[in-house]
């Protein structure tokens, strides 16, 4: 006879609290189908929550949730979460426009104590919840569940150093699965093998920070994740639990191929096998990249890969494939990832750094102090620049431009295509006097055939696409495809000109000289932040020239852009072909 199901009755943690024990195996599994059901059919991030999901209800058992604080790292092993917190119904909008995030929000939920959609920021989140609380004689539970390596990010061990010095009311649940996205490098993954081997001195690198240290523990043991849990939930101060989990878990693919199933895409939800995707006839920029720099690094051996935890992601994969000496994963360490660069630089090599367009954020002193101050020779190549889809806010690669223009002695280029993304890593390698980004989009370019015989560039040459009457559009970078599918929609009504502006800084001055002696008004179209962005840097130089002509531009405003598919965002924010085929007949009326 077919169980009852008990998570339809689960509304929120209290109506877990209500259950025996004994049922909570049999909410586990209802729980780890649920997630499956879901992310066969939308997508999303699967492993990571599957891993957690014995946790998961452990933690809102055990502890008074949401008085007492619960904060995921990294956010996408949250689902089960999401599932258990009254966003039940919801779920299915997971990552849809309009619909639930796939991180944690603090702006969707009270049950969300803190947004995580990068990693390694849970303890220092958690410790300064219970130091302010504890000013407040508010003695609730503070938990910080950090997992998919991300305990190796500087952040988490700065935060570890500063908690073993407190008596805030603060658990550290360290959900070691060996693996983020790709599996987990460094020392520190050799040091947690060995704990769970018992192969470790008799104290162990948290009790020398003075953090007391339970484990390791069987993260799919629901009765001992629960009677621990009870225990540590009594104890004062910091205190650590290590629980071991298996990624995947509950879905044998998903178990046996951890990296494709970190996000597979659609899946057959009963056997896990995935569903083949359309065949498509070009090829993704991350791969362009990649089997560039492999190319490349066979005729120079001065070049050195270097990626921060994502070199599956970046295709950083394949330089470390061919060439395991002279490529580098450091885990999640964005700093650390561009100091080495600068550190390498310094001895004559000529690092490239692959860091999604988002984190480089995350080290942006690095690239001031340590390399542009010394006006070190290092490629920052900025994967998935601009909206990137459904991870939303927290992934999109929006304010790269804005914060690279400030520094001096950088450059910044955005290949339009990836005929041009290649012929530009071919010029670099053939040597560079400081540091310079290349920016270039998530997913698949436009051309089929782009592995073309390598031509040297002209880093601070514009293009001019189309020449026309009245009104010029500037593209940045791959929005020339929009800019261009726009004119076309206006082919009867207007010719505008059309100018690819290559190089973001510095700006091609015998172009803009061209294009304002010859046009009435312009149009900037970029996919990053217009505060500060490439629209202000012509903006600028029109000024500091004379031009007084108007300038219209398009790009991201200034506010955080929902997830949503990468059509919908650019239609929200007028990027889509009609959205500027619109300012363009608007900026024509204003004309006439």
């Amino acid at each position: 006879m077919k169980q009852k199901s008990l998570l339809s009755k689960i509304s929120s943690p209290e109506k877990l609290r209500e259950l025996s024990q004994a049922a909570l195996p049999h909410v586990a599994e209802e729980l780890r189908q649920e997630i499956i059901d879901v992310v066969a059919t939308k997508e999303g991030h699967l492993g990571a929550s599957l891993g957690v999901v014995e946790l998961t209800i452990a933690l809102h058992y055990v502890f008074d949730t949401p008085i007492d604080q619960l904060i995921w790292d990294v956010g996408h092993q949250a689902y089960g979460h999401k599932i258990l917190t009254e966003r039940r119904n919801q779920f299915r909008t997971n990552r849809q426009w309009g619909g639930m995030s796939g991180f944690p929000s603090r702006a969707e939920s009270v049950y969300d104590a803190f947004g995580t959609g990068h990693a390694s920021t849970s303890i220092s989140a958690a410790l300064g919840m219970a130091l302010a609380n504890q000013q407040k004689k508010d003695f609730r539970t503070h938990i910080a569940v950090i997992g998919d390596a991300s305990i190796a990010g500087g952040m988490a061990l700065e935060a570890l150093n500063h908690a073993g010095v407190s008596d805030a009311n603060l658990i550290i649940v360290l959900n070691d699965n060996a693996i983020g996205i790709d599996p987990s490098v460094g020392a520190l993954k050799h040091y947690f093998e060995k704990v769970k081997q018992q192969d470790i001195p008799s104290e162990n690198i948290f009790q020398a920070l003075n953090i007391p240290y339970t484990g390791p523990i069987d993260g799919h043991d629901l009765k001992g994740l629960i009677k621990v849990f009870e225990v540590i939930q009594n104890q004062k101060g910091p205190r650590l639990i290590h629980v071991v989990t298996k990624k995947g878990k509950g879905l044998e693919p998903a178990e046996l191929d951890q990296v494709t199933y970190h996000a597979p895409g659609k899946f057959d939800r009963k056997t896990g096998i995935l569903i083949p995707k359309t065949e498509q006839p070009t090829t993704k920029y991350q791969d362009v990249f990649g089997k560039t720099l492999v190319t490349l690094a066979a005729q120079n051996d001065t070049i050195v890969g270097i990626t921060p935890a994502m070199p599956t992601g970046s295709s950083m994969k394949l330089m470390m494939e061919a060439f395991p000496d002279r490529s580098f994963d450091v885990g999640i360490a964005e700093q650390h990832a561009v100091t080495l660069a600068a550190g390498m630089a310094t001895a004559g090599l000529l690092p490239f750094c692959a860091i999604y367009a988002t984190f480089l954020q995350r080290a942006y002193d690095q690239v001031i102090h340590d390399v542009a101050l010394q006006n070190l020779g290092v490629v920052f190549c900025l994967d998935r620049a601009g909206l990137v889809g459904q991870d939303g806010p927290t992934h999109h690669g929006v304010f790269d431009i804005a914060m690279l223009r400030a520094i001096p002695n950088m450059r910044i280029l955005a290949p339009r295509n990836e005929i041009q993304l290649r012929n530009t890593l071919y010029t670099l390698q053939l040597g560079i006097s400081g540091p310079i980004a290349i920016r270039y989009p998530r997913g698949h370019g436009n051309l089929p055939e782009w592995e073309l015989p390598f031509e040297k560039i002209d880093f601070k040459k514009g293009t001019q696409i189309k020449s026309g009457k009245q009104t010029a559009l500037i593209s940045v970078g791959t929005t020339a495809d929009n800019v261009s599918q726009a004119m076309e929609l206006l082919k009867e009504k207007c010719t505008p000109g059309h100018y690819d502006l290559g190089s973001i800084k510095p700006l091609d001055t015998e172009l803009l000289h061209h294009v304002f002696k010859n046009y009435t008004s312009i149009i900037t179209v970029e996919d990053g932040a217009l505060l500060g962005g490439a629209g202000s840097a012509v903006l600028e130089w029109a000024n500091d020239h004379g031009y007084s002509q108007a300038v219209k531009r398009i790009g991201i405003p200034d506010s955080f852009i929902p997830h949503g598919t990468t059509s919908q965002l650019q239609k929200l924010v007028g990027l889509e072909p009609a959205g500027i085929a619109e300012v363009i007949l608007g900026v024509l009326k204003t004309n006439l």
